[in-house]
């Protein structure tokens, strides 16, 4: 039997052994990543404008960037001319009168000159291209081509003007007329659709995550000019070993630290890898021992994820596992 001396020690040491504090489990370790939208013009062209600089926040709507558009401008008028003459033609078709079908005339004459002035413009810019080396011979003898048959169509019209004579046909030139009037509005719909390419405004609010221009440069079709950054788009990527992976699943809240960052970070977990890997060479821990992990995304709420960076390294930990300091 021990004896009081001996009981009371005993009974403080078990005590003291229960109340040893439970130890937090070790944090995933991750790093925050950006989904970049890039934004490029689906024509190309010299850059005219670069109204952005890095690290600048725009709102949906801001204007981005502005390519050379004086060749599409051209198009619309001359696509419009002849919108307008067409109507004229058939306005004159169906007044049956001579001085309105002379005024149809007038006005396709105009279109044809248009039309020509146009495939000048682009002959020249075509021109410039093939001193350069940036188009082939082939593209060259399209353009010089193009402006004859322009210059073709303006000598027609004139001689119709001088010659004009009495129509016939009058019910199959007015279906024709009609047809016309179709085709050109179309046309203007595609000019107009074209001239519209050239600038390009922010899709959504964001950062600008990087420009690849600079005004005066040449950009190849498709190329992308600004990069962007939505709030949205950036999402924490952490590896879970394996025999903790119970322990997050879709849907589920985890909270991030990083340094530097004045509070925790919420965030909802979007996706979780269905195939194991090996522990990547830069996540390292003295504390995490596991071989396999699974890789996990989550989001955080897009008004937090305006203030932090991609490439951020970051220690994560469920909500169930984030202990509540004693009051």
């Amino acid at each position: 039997m021990l004896k009081a001396p001996a009981a009371h020690a005993l009974a403080v040491a078990l005590l003291l052994g229960g109340c040893e504090p439970e130890r937090a489990p070790v944090p995933f370790q991750g790093y925050l990543e950006a989904e970049l939208v890039d934004i490029a013009a689906p024509l190309s062209g010299r850059l005219e404008q670069l109204s952005v600089t890095r690290g600048q926040s725009v709102e949906s709507g801001a204007p981005l960037f502005r390519l050379d558009d004086t060749f599409e401008r051209t198009a619309v008028a001359q696509a419009r001319s002849r919108q307008q003459a067409a109507r004229a033609r058939l306005d004159n078709l169906l007044a049956g009168r001579r001085e309105p079908e002379l005024q149809a005339l007038r006005a396709e004459a105009a279109s044809a000159r248009a039309a020509s002035e146009l495939t000048r413009l682009q002959l020249r810019q075509v021109e410039e291209l093939y001193a350069s080396g940036f188009v082939s011979k082939a593209r060259l003898d399209e353009a010089i081509a193009n402006h004859a048959r322009d210059g073709a169509r303006v000598a027609e019209v004139q001689a119709r003007i001088l010659s004009a004579s009495i129509a016939i046909g009058r019910a199959g030139e007015v279906a024709a007329a009609q047809a016309e009037i179709r085709a050109v509005e179309a046309e203007v719909e595609q000019r107009e659709w074209q001239l519209s390419q050239r600038s390009r405004s922010a899709p959504t609010a964001a950062r600008v995550y990087e420009t690849y221009f600079n005004p005066a440069e040449w950009v190849p079709a498709g190329t992308p000019v600004v990069s962007l950054l939505p709030p949205a788009q950036l999402k924490l990527r952490f590896y879970v070993p394996e025999a903790q992976l119970g322990a997050v699943h879709p849907g589920s809240r985890v909270q991030a630290r990083c340094n530097g960052c004045a509070q925790p970070i919420d965030a909802t977990v979007s996706y979780i890898s269905p195939r194991p890997e090996y522990t990547p060479p830069i996540i390292y821990s003295r504390q995490t021992q596991a071989k396999l992990v699974f890789l996990v995304e989550a989001r955080p709420d897009p008004a937090v994820a305006a203030h932090l960076n991609p490439g951020q390294p970051i220690e994560v930990r469920p909500t169930s596992a984030v202990r509540t300091p004693p009051r």
